[in-house]
């Protein structure tokens, strides 16, 4: 359910054909188990789930239920499965055109495209249905509007305008929310950071990613911004410019009391990093850049996620402090005002208590 051809893509060790392959990879007979795994796209799927799981544990001020959070998880992944089962099917003849794709199960015919159908209504039906009976209607509502977004939306969009990248990414930023709505039962200011993070993070991962492979993306007659900008001046732009937003946005969770100042300084160290790898495709515009900021993506989002998760919480100073040196630190008490004395009395005298003077 993550933007995909792909949002996040394959793993870096995939990226060893790049711009122009010199050769394709061979196609190889799979197991069933592997020619699901694929059709799935476990790997990919599997930060779907991460980003999930903390969108959950954000929104749940107290102790996790870890039972809701299970239910979470496994709806959503039916609905990942589903949004790929669909994706890979309405895109097989242009996957038998790409080298890095041509491998799949469906180009290759080890699949009828009629099983893949039925997998994918059956998982779309399946992981709605299960959340909408086990956390609420509305993290359900999100999975199956993510489904068709997915499917119906940006899929036919990847061969028509570069806008698809838009569309992908608002797909790939919904399980956060799909996690934060399982606990709340509604859209937080809270839902719409990550959201927005998610988004955001999205676009310079994916584009660094369609630089590398603009050849074979050209090849299967994808309009990805790499394939149209030949010379890559507006797609380092973007980068550029899609990647600044990250440090804002990371000391937001912050801000909003998700999130304590170990994570601010970790989102501020990370973006950094990630804004200063984007600087030098920005400026040399090759693949080696190209594939740092993938890279650098791909780094950037566990180490924010994971900091934001293990710090949750609204920032109380005293407590971090407290919990950071182990000194108690204590605050200035409110002292109420004094209630003056009647005229005569003797100062020195103890004033006795309202309710016994009366």
């Amino acid at each position: 359910m993550n933007h995909s051809a792909e949002i996040p893509a394959e793993v870096p060790a995939e990226i060893a054909v790049a711009s122009d392959p010199r050769g394709a990879p061979t196609p190889r007979a799979k197991s069933v188990l592997g020619i699901w795994a694929e059709l799935t796209k476990v790997r990919l799927n599997a930060l779907v789930l991460v980003t999930t799981a903390v969108g959950f544990a954000l929104a749940e001020r107290g102790s996790i239920d870890w039972m809701r959070l299970m239910w979470t998880c496994a709806g959503t992944a039916l609905a990942a499965a589903s949004a790929s089962l669909f994706n890979q099917l309405f895109e097989r003849r242009r996957d038998a055109l790409m080298h890095r794709t041509r491998g799949r199960p469906l180009p290759t015919k080890q699949v009828a495209p009629a099983t893949v159908f039925v997998a994918a209504l059956a998982t779309g039906y399946g992981g709605a249905a299960l959340l909408g009976v086990t956390v609420g209607l509305l993290p359900a509502g999100l999975a199956a509007l993510n489904i068709l977004l997915y499917a119906v939306l940006y899929t036919p969009l990847k061969s028509r305008t570069t806008f698809n990248t838009l569309v992908g990414a608002v797909c790939g930023a919904i399980p956060p929310v799909i996690g934060w709505t399982a606990v709340t039962a509604q859209i937080d200011p809270g839902a719409w950071l990550l959201f927005g993070l998610l988004f955001v993070w999205q676009l310079p991962h994916f584009l660094a990613l369609a630089w590398l492979y603009r050849v074979d993306y050209a090849r299967g007659g994808h309009a990805m911004l790499p394939v149209r900008d030949e010379g890559g001046e507006i797609t380092a732009q973007v980068v550029l410019i899609t990647t600044l937003p990250l440090i804002p946005l990371g000391l937001s969770a912050t801000a909003l009391g998700l999130a304590g100042l170990w994570s601010a300084g970790i989102c501020t160290v990370a973006g950094l990093g990630f804004c200063w790898l984007s600087l030098q495709f920005f400026r040399a515009r090759d693949d080696r850049s190209a594939r740092r900021v993938f890279l650098g993506s791909i780094t950037y989002l566990p180490l924010v996620l994971a900091a934001m998760t293990a710090d949750r919480g609204a920032v109380s100073p005293a407590a971090f402090l407290r919990g950071r040196t182990g000194v108690a630190i204590e605050m200035p008490a409110t002292q109420a005002p004094e209630t003056p004395l009647p005229p005569g009395a003797d100062p020195r005298a103890p004033q006795a208590e309202e309710g016994n003077a009366r």
